[in-house]
């Protein structure tokens, strides 16, 4: 026969249990706030609209860059990287504005994010090889992301003339990939594909090209 104090002691536990549970639920919403935050952090990073804002600000960023190359760069790998860049990305950033406009999405005139401005003038200030070093780090690291996130969006974008936009900017990203790959190898002596440490970081999100 089951004991009648121990059978009332194990309810009591189960009720203090269960509501001490709910009072720490209560007491710590934090916990759940944070969770929220982050889903509807990632869901705002999905979205077209996001998409488009970044590859704005990532092609303007890159003319600008790809105009100081022109000037600053110490080797020729250099100076005609960054004028591809310059061509390239003034087409995107033209094709980008009729896509967004069919989607009825604004896009940021003549932006670049205050990451990509502080980058910029970080940059300015190099001179000779440091330039060189710095800006072709910077261009293998953000043309990696920049892949992934047009990949991802020819793939994902609910909008089809920006799905299309990606997916068919996205060959010439490619491109642009590789060239920064043999750009920072000239550079960078016995260097691996990869990216490198120490990059000066000017690209946030993606870019178009």
């Amino acid at each position: 026969m089951t004991n009648p104090f121990l059978r009332k002691s194990g309810l009591l536990f189960t009720t203090l249990f269960l509501t001490g549970g709910m009072l720490a639920a209560q007491q710590n919403p934090t916990m759940h706030s944070e969770k929220n935050q982050s889903a509807a952090t990632s869901q705002r990073k999905m979205t077209d609209q996001s998409f488009v804002k970044e590859a704005a600000e990532g092609g303007t960023a890159e003319v600008k860059l790809g105009k100081l190359a022109q000037e600053k760069g110490n080797t020729e790998a250099v100076k005609d990287f960054g004028k591809r860049m310059v061509t390239d990305h003034s087409k995107a950033n033209e094709k980008l504005q009729d896509a967004a406009s069919q989607a009825n999405i604004n896009v940021p005139q003549e932006q670049t994010s205050a990451k990509q401005q502080a980058a910029y003038e970080r940059l300015s200030k190099l001179s000779g090889p440091a330039f060189d070093h710095a800006y072709a780090r910077m261009m293998l690291r953000d043309h990696e992301k920049d892949v992934a996130a047009f990949r991802k969006e020819a793939k994902n974008g609910k909008q089809d003339s920006i799905k299309n936009f990606a997916a068919n900017t996205l060959p010439v990203l490619e491109q642009h990939l590789a060239l920064a790959r043999q750009m920072n190898q000239k550079v960078h002596p016995g260097s691996a594909n990869g990216s490198q440490t120490g990059s000066t970081g000017a690209m946030a999100g993606p870019t178009s090209r």
